[in-house]
Parts: structure tokens; sequence; C-alpha cells
């Protein structure tokens, strides 16, 4: 069993906290490799439903998606109904028609952001990508050309100041740290880390080696 198998299973024995979804949250800078570790988690929860915070953002507000987020998805989740959002078209700059985000036992929300405080009561559990912030966005202005190099010159602005004002790393449960082959994982910042360690819980309620 690798560790993703194992970081699966352990999400799958955190309580509900949102109806009867175990919301997690995956977060960091942009460019970090959250994409890639909700993807990889997702398939090892059994294609879990994985929520993309750029489907709810906008170029006006790229941080202003945390009433959409409650009113499409969480408060559907409490009454323990399917969710569903209307992704935005960031090429035609505008909302699209709505699709379904059903209630599945672990629902992953990806994105710059996803661990605020808005959101935090709704979460089972925080995941942070453990890669700084230049070098994490040198890998997405690699990733995106430089045809995108103006978007890239204001987002790190906008995310160096959503940061500033709203932190998710201080609260994160884990942090995940991208290696050659796989990921190491390790207790968040308000215990003391212990590297080896697929999902810690700073109360005792899991510990998962």
């Amino acid at each position: 069993m690798n560790d993703l198998d194992r970081a699966a299973q352990a999400l799958l024995r955190l309580p509900p906290s949102c109806g009867p979804v175990r919301l997690v949250a995956v977060d960091g800078h942009a460019g970090s490799g959250k994409s890639t570790l909700a993807t990889r988690l997702s398939a090892a929860l059994g294609d879990a439903p994985v929520l993309h915070l750029d489907d709810l953002a906008t170029h006006e507000e790229p941080f202003g998606w945390t009433g959409g987020l409650r009113e499409q998805v969480v408060e559907p989740f409490i009454r323990g109904g399917a969710a569903s959002f209307r992704p935005y078209d960031w090429r035609l700059r505008r909302f699209g028609e709505p699709r379904p985000l059903p209630p599945a036992p672990v629902v992953l929300v990806e994105g710059v952001g996803a661990g605020r405080r808005e959101v935090r009561p709704f979460l089972a559990w925080l995941l942070w990508m453990e890669r700084g912030a230049e070098e994490s966005w040198v890998r997405g202005r690699r990733r995106d050309g430089p045809e995108q190099a103006a978007f890239w010159d204001g987002w790190t602005v906008a995310e160096t100041r959503h940061f500033a004002q709203d932190p998710s790393r201080p609260f994160a449960d884990t942090l995940v740290r991208e290696c050659q082959k796989g990921y190491e994982w390790l207790s968040g910042p308000s215990v003391t880390a212990v590297a080896d360690r697929i999902i810690t819980h700073r109360d005792g309620f899991m510990s998962v080696n």
C-alpha cells in the first residue's frame, strides 16, 4: 500500500464535517502541486469528487468565491443533498451551466485559499502543499507559458495580499511535501512535525504510520 492509499484510508476514518461529507481542503501557493495531489488523492479514494476553486473565482475577484462556495456547495451538503456549482469560463469571462457535485464520503476542495477562515469550520482536514511561494510561482509560470505572464504578475500580488490577511498554513493539519516518488506527510504547524506519518491529529484521534 502506497502513501496515497494510506492517506485515503485515514481521511475516510475522519468524522463527517459538512452534513454526511468529509470536506478536505488542499491548499498552498499557486504552482505548488495542489491539483496533482488532489487528482491522485481522488483516485486513491475511488474517484472522489474534486472542486477546483478556479471554477468559482473570477478575473475581477480571484478570492471572492466564499459566498458561492457556501451557497452552492456547503449549504446543500449540510442539508444532506447534492451540490452543484456554475464553473467560471476564464476565456469567455462568465459562469457556465450548473455542474453537479455529489455528496461523496470525501469531497476534495483544491485551490489557493481552500483553508481560509471562512471555510475551516466545514473542513474535516486541511492539507497544505509544503513548497515556498517563489519556487511555486516559478513552476506555475513555466507550466502556463509566456502568454500568461501578465496574469501571473497580477496573481502573485493578489496571493501575497490574501495570505498576509488570511493565512492557511498555520492551521494545516498535515503538511505535504512532494518527493521524487510519492509524498512526505508531516504534522501541521500547531503540533511537533513528525516525518513519515500519513495523517496525524493533534489531539491523538488519529496517527497512521
